[in-house]
């Protein structure tokens, strides 16, 4: 996997351009469907990733990309089943969440990236 730049709204991955929040899970690249938390979003004053999602669990690390300044919540919930499956679950600003999948093993991690605040 290939990741190129980034800016705010967007990030290139393999050479295509996203300009939308994407999940990557084991390979494959799919949009992130956040509706099933927006339910919580007056909680949070954003729409929170929450386990809720379809959230790719099958890795042996999760990179989330908390968005260009950090602001997207990450749901106590995801953290501790993230704990409970044995998964290290990384989360940082989506530059930096980006330059850790560079150097990640593509068959052992996955990620969720917010391109956004």
């Amino acid at each position: 996997m290939r990741i190129g730049d980034c800016s705010f709204g967007s990030i290139q991955i393999d050479g295509e351009t996203y300009e939308h929040d994407v999940v990557i899970d084991r390979g494959e690249i799919k949009k992130r469907k956040k509706k099933p938390s927006k339910k919580f979003r007056d909680k949070f004053g954003h729409t929170p990733l929450s386990i809720e999602e379809k959230i790719p669990w099958k890795c042996r690390q999760l990179i989330i990309g908390n968005g260009f300044t950090g602001a997207l919540p990450v749901m106590d919930a995801v953290k501790r089943k993230a704990e409970k499956r044995g998964l290290e679950l990384i989360i940082l600003p989506t530059p930096e969440a980006l330059e850790r999948l560079k150097k990640a093993s593509t068959n052992a991690t996955n990620a969720i990236l917010h391109v956004t605040c």
